[in-house]
C-alpha cells in the first residue's frame, strides 16, 4: 500500500530525530493511549485519580518509561546513545504529530538482519501512514521490517497486511513449575550490558518484539532510581548447560512474588537441558512459578501439547 503523494504533500510533515527537547511532547502524544488514570488503594480497591496525584512509578504502570517526562528523558536519552532509532514526525509549525521507535536486529533464523518497529503513535491515521510508508521505504537497506502485536488483534492484522507484511511468528505464553532438576549447569552474575554480546543470537524464551529490543529494555539497569523498580528482584546471569550458553533473565513477577518472568538469548533454541537447569536455579532461589513466552517448540517442550492459543504474532516484510 503506497501512501497518496498529494496527501502527504499537503500535510506539509517532516521526519526528523527526536531530541530530549522532544520529552515532553512524546509523552503527552503517548499518554493519549491511556483513557483512565488508577491506582490501588490500600484496601486492594482501585480508584480513579487525576493524572497530576500519581507518583512516577504509579504513572509507570500504565505504559511505561513515556507515562511521565523524568522516565521518558532517560529512555529517550538511551535510545540516542546508540540502544535504538526515535523519529518525531513534525508538521510545517514543528509541532509533533507523531512519533516512532526502531531497533537493529541481526539474529539467526527465521528472524534474520532486520528492522523491528516498537511504537509507531500519532495524532491521526494521515500522521500513522506516514510513518508507516517511511519504513517500508527503508527495506531495501534494512532488508526485512518487522513488527509484533496481540494475535487476537483483527484489525493490527489487516492494517499490516495491507502493507504487505506477512506472518512470520506466532509466540505463545507458557507457565511452569520452577522446580528441583538433575544436571550440570553453571552460572555466573553478568552485569554486562553490551548489546554486541547478542549480535546474530536467538530469543527462544522471552521475546515478545525483538531480541535487541528487548536486551534494550531489560538487561541495563535504567531505572534503580526508582525504588519500587529497583525492589522487584531482577536477576542477570550468564548459563551453561549441556555446551549451551546463554544469557538468562529474571525478573520477579509484580503480582506474584514468588514467580519470576524469564528472558533467554542463545546461539539456538532450548535444550530440555537447558530448560530443566533454568527451572533448577529458580527454585533454588525461591521461585515457584515462571512465566515464559516462546514458539511451538518451546511450548510443548515446557507444557507437553496443553499450549493454549498462540498471544503474540510477528509479522515481517522484505524488501
Amino acid at each position: 500500500m503506497k501512501l497518496n503523494q498529494q496527501v502527504m504533500q499537503d500535510a506539509m510533515m517532516q521526519i526528523r530525530p527526536a531530541t530530549l527537547d522532544d520529552t515532553q511532547a512524546i509523552c503527552a502524544l503517548m499518554r493519549t493511549r491511556i483513557r483512565r488514570w488508577q491506582r490501588w488503594c490500600d484496601d486492594g480497591r482501585v480508584e480513579d485519580v487525576p493524572y497530576q496525584e500519581l507518583t512516577l512509578y504509579e504513572r509507570w504502570l500504565h505504559g511505561g518509561a513515556w507515562m511521565s517526562t523524568e522516565t521518558g528523558a532517560i529512555w529517550l536519552s538511551h535510545l540516542a546513545r546508540g540502544a535504538g532509532t526515535a523519529l518525531v514526525l513534525v508538521d510545517d509549525e514543528n509541532t509533533i504529530m507523531g512519533y516512532t521507535e526502531a531497533y537493529q536486529g541481526q539474529e539467526l533464523a527465521p528472524l534474520g538482519k532486520h528492522v523491528y518497529v516498537h511504537e509507531i503513535v500519532t495524532q491521526d491515521d494521515i500522521a500513522r501512514d506516514f510513518l508507516m510508508q517511511y519504513w517500508i521505504d527503508q527495506r531495501q537497506e534494512a532488508k526485512r521490517i518487522t513488527v509484533s502485536f496481540a494475535n487476537y488483534d483483527n484489525e493490527q492484522h489487516a492494517y499490516y497486511e495491507r502493507y504487505g507484511f506477512k506472518p512470520l511468528l506466532t509466540l505463545y505464553s507458557i507457565q511452569v513449575s520452577a522446580q528441583q532438576g538433575q544436571g550440570f549447569y553453571r552460572t555466573s552474575e553478568h552485569p554486562n550490558a553490551d548489546p554486541a554480546q547478542i549480535k546474530e543470537l536467538v530469543m527462544p524464551i522471552g521475546c515478545t518484539t525483538s531480541a535487541r529490543h528487548q536486551w534494550e529494555m531489560q538487561w541495563p539497569s535504567h531505572w534503580d532510581a526508582l525504588p519500587q523498580i529497583k525492589a522487584q528482584k531482577t536477576h542477570r546471569l550468564l548459563f551453561s548447560a549441556a555446551a549451551q550458553d546463554a544469557y538468562v533473565l529474571y525478573q520477579q513477577h509484580l503480582y506474584d512474588p514468588r514467580g519470576a518472568t524469564v528472558y533467554c538469548w542463545s546461539h539456538k533454541g532450548v535444550s530440555s537441558q537447558l530448560l530443566v537447569a533454568i527451572k533448577d536455579w529458580a527454585h533454588r532461589e525461591g521461585y515457584r512459578t515462571l512465566y515464559l513466552t516462546g514458539d511451538e517448540k518451546l511450548a510443548k517442550l515446557a507444557a507437553d501439547d496443553d499450549i493454549g492459543s498462540p498471544q503474540t504474532a510477528i509479522y515481517a516484510r522484505d524488501a
